[in-house]
Parts: structure tokens; C-alpha cells; sequence
């Protein structure tokens, strides 16, 4: 009865045209109908700059708006945790923000005052709690639930991790560890590899199916990016699989080779697509993992992202809501390029603007009218001297070229490292 009840919802979900905001987020949420109000930032701090620590920054977003482009409001929660990434609870009331350093999860109250979102729970026992799971990576909406990411363990801080559900609440369910050689749990390698890393995690409920990537762990993302690259040994500890995972029952069911740290993960949203897309940062390929014709799941490297060879370092991706279009950053050369989907076996790049002089996060608005980009990658990944630049900046998007909106320079306004951006608006609470 439970899985027909999480069927029905997936496929409400993905019929409604309300179904679902930003393109990265959960389709189980309310979406925002027409413009956004706010941009909330997660941010990293910056010892000796403003307060020091890492914060979420509201950025007024709605162009009628007096404050139109400005910091609004920020809210710090103590110290420095290597800030990433965040992601609102279904009923979109909370936003769930990790720290990839501490492991602590911070939660915010974005539905009350939305223009001053505020701290209102710390779970400072995310490692105990989930039997030595490490770095709260992606926060994902299920029904009534919250499912994370992590990067990895408390036994070698390698990339050996877990799915963590909790509560909307707050309150630890269970802990799902990733599949390994040595204990596949009944999963299926397709290729040679049950690394056991973790990265992003994303649904698609019609199938009842999860996906999940691979990255590194805490003793490669805590580390200096030139100093890492220069260490044999630690380049070869990056994920190279990605697993397909029953929805309702939690379970791996298969394992594929996708080599060189696949990321983010986009799925389609039209009900009849039933694929999903990743960037692989150390390979720079776009892969499609798809259900084929005989009901399989495949994984396949469909596109490169710029030269391989010159290890541009695709970062973050971002479909667009009619499944044509998908935007790449890539972080070396701090350029934002688009790739026409429409037939996801073939992208082809049809747009390329250089962002700055380095670009992480990209999110657009659910029309594809607006588009954001943020800077920071990690604290000691991020480029140095007056490549360091940290910034929102915002555009707007005819089909054609993106157009400056606004931009914020992070360092100036004594901010910190803007890494992710989630969406608000006063017409979700009305």
C-alpha cells in the first residue's frame, strides 16, 4: 500500500505543472509561480573577513523591488564548516544546509519571515547518530522525509559513505551505506566497480527508482588543490560508479561504471523521459543513464564538455524544465556552456560565456528566464591571488544570450565564498 501510495504521488508530481521549482529540486515540492522573491546563498567563511563565519545570504531577487540585487538580510551560525550544499523540506517550510568539514546540519526557517530566513535547529551528531557517516552533502526532499548524501566515513575519511534519511523534524531514521566489492547488498555490477563513494542523490518517483554519484572524501576535499593534484595516490581515490537504488525499499539494485567523479545529477522531467544526466569533473564527459528498450538501465558517456584533455572541470549542471537544454559550468575556465538535449544521446554545445575567473553553482528560474551563477568551488579548491573572485551574479536569459541582471562581489561586502543558491518567494506561504 506504501508503494502505491509513493507511485501515485511521484506521478501526481510529474504531471502537475506546479510540480516542482528550480530545476535541480525535488519534485515533490510546491514550485514558485512566476518570479522569485529571494536568493538564499549558502556561504562559506573567510578567517578575518566580516564575522568569519559561514552564513545564509538573502539576495533580493524580484526586480520591482527597491532592494532589487542587494544583500537583504544574512544569518551566521558560528564558525567555519565548509559550507556546500542545502535543500528545502517538501512542504518547503525548512532549509536543510551542510557543513562538509564539522558535519553539522543547519536548519532554517524560511517559511515564517521569508526576506529574513532564521536558524532554528543544529544537528551536531549527524556522524553518531549515523554510524560514522562524514560530510552532509546533497539534501533531498522525499515525502515527510529527508534523504542525505554524505562524502564520506569516520573510520579512514575516505570516500566510502552513506544515504542518511531523517525526519522533516530532524530526527535520524536510517542509514543506507553505499555498495561495496566486498558487500554489494544483492546489487548488480554492470561494469568493474562498488567503490562505495557517494556525491549527489536524485529521484525519479514515477519509477521508484534513486540515483546516486561519486566523489572523494574528507582527506581529499579538506586538502589544497594544486598540493592534491600533485599526490598520485590521492587522484586515484575519486568515485568512479554510479547506483541505482529502489526508492520505496532503499536498496541498491545496480551499480555502473561512470569514471572520472560523476556529480550532480538532473533528471528529466517530462513523464515520457525516463533518463537522467551527470557531468564527470576529472573526464569531462556528460553521461546519460537511461531505461532502455527492454526495460534495462543503461549508463553511457554521450558528449565531452569543452577539451578533456584540458581538464576544464565541469562542476554543476542544470536542466531545463522542457528537457531541451542543459547548462555546464566548468570551473577552471570559469565558463557557463549550454547543450541542446533534446536528443539526450547526442548534446550538442550551442553557447558558451565566460562567467569569471572561476564559476561553480548554476541555477535557473523554472520558466529559464533567469539564470544565477556563484563562485566558490571549496575553501581550498577555489583559485588564488585575483582569481579568487567570489560572486553572485544573476542574468537574464532570452534563448539566445545571457544578459547581466546583477552581480554581488562576495568579498567586498565582506561575505565569504558564495557556494549554493535556492529560491524563495512570499506567494509559497500566502
Amino acid at each position: 500500500m506504501i508503494r502505491i501510495l509513493l507511485l501515485s504521488l511521484g506521478l501526481l508530481a510529474a504531471a502537475l505543472p506546479g510540480s516542482a521549482d528550480e530545476t535541480p529540486l525535488s519534485p515533490y515540492m510546491p514550485k514558485i509561480v512566476g518570479q522569485e522573491d529571494f536568493i538564499y546563498v549558502w556561504t562559506l567563511g573567510i578567517e578575518g573577513l566580516g564575522d568569519g563565519s559561514d552564513k545564509l545570504v538573502t539576495i533580493d531577487a524580484n526586480p520591482n523591488s527597491k532592494t532589487f540585487g542587494k544583500v537583504i538580510h544574512s544569518v551566521s551560525v558560528g564558525g567555519r564548516h565548509e559550507a556546500h550544499h542545502s535543500g528545502f523540506t517538501d512542504d518547503r517550510n525548512y532549509l536543510w544546509a551542510g557543513g562538509l568539514d564539522t558535519s553539522k546540519i543547519f536548519i532554517f526557517d524560511v517559511h515564517t519571515d521569508p526576506a529574513r530566513p532564521k536558524l532554528v535547529k543544529v544537528i551536531d551528531d549527524f556522524v553518531e547518530k549515523s554510524g560514522g557517516v562524514v560530510g552532509p552533502h546533497t539534501t533531498y526532499a522525499l515525502p515527510g522525509r529527508m534523504i542525505i548524501s554524505g562524502l564520506s566515513n569516520d573510520k579512514d575519511y575516505g570516500g566510502r559513505t552513506a544515504l542518511v534519511e531523517y525526519t522533516n523534524d530532524g530526527r535520524y531514521v536510517a542509514t543506507y551505506w553505499m555498495p561495496t566489492d566486498d558487500n554489494l547488498q544483492g546489487a548488480v555490477k554492470i561494469g568493474k566497480h562498488a567503490d562505495g563513494y557517494g556525491y549527489d542523490v536524485r529521484a525519479l518517483p514515477r519509477l521508484d527508482i534513486m540515483l546516486t554519484s561519486s566523489f572523494t572524501g574528507h582527506r581529499n576535499y579538506m586538502r589544497d588543490l594544486g598540493e592534491l593534484m600533485q599526490d598520485k595516490q590521492a587522484m586515484q581515490e575519486f568515485g568512479n560508479t554510479m547506483v541505482l537504488w529502489d526508492l520505496h525499499d532503499r536498496k541498491p539494485k545496480l551499480i555502473f561504471d561512470v569514471p572520472g567523479a560523476p556529480l550532480e545529477i538532473r533528471c528529466a522531467w517530462e513523464p515520457n523521459h525516463n533518463y537522467c544526466f551527470t557531468s564527470t569533473a576529472l573526464t569531462a564527459k556528460i553521461w546519460l543513464v537511461y531505461l532502455g528498450d527492454q526495460g534495462k538501465w543503461h549508463a553511457q558517456a554521450v558528449a565531452d564538455i569543452g577539451d578533456p584533455a584540458k581538464i576544464p572541470l565541469p562542476v554543476d549542471i542544470s536542466i531545463e524544465s522542457d528537457d531541451r537544454r542543459l547548462w555546464v559550468t566548468t570551473f577552471m575556465d570559469g565558463s557557463a556552456r549550454l547543450f541542446d538535449i533534446s536528443d539526450p544521446f547526442h548534446p550538442k554545445q550551442i553557447y558558451q560565456k565566460k562567467i569569471g575567473a572561476q564559476v561553480n553553482m548554476v541555477s535557473q528560474s523554472w520558466d529559464g528566464k533567469r539564470v544565477y551563477f556563484s563562485s566558490s568551488l571549496l575553501s581550498k579548491w577555489d583559485k588564488k591571488g585575483k582569481d579568487n573572485e567570489q560572486f553572485v551574479k544573476a542574468y537574464r536569459w532570452d534563448g539566445r544570450e545571457l544578459t547581466p541582471l546583477f552581480q554581488i562581489d562576495f568579498l567586498k561586502e565582506k561575505l565569504g565564498r558564495p557556494h549554493q543558491m535556492r529560491f524563495g518567494a512570499y506567494a509559497l506561504y500566502r
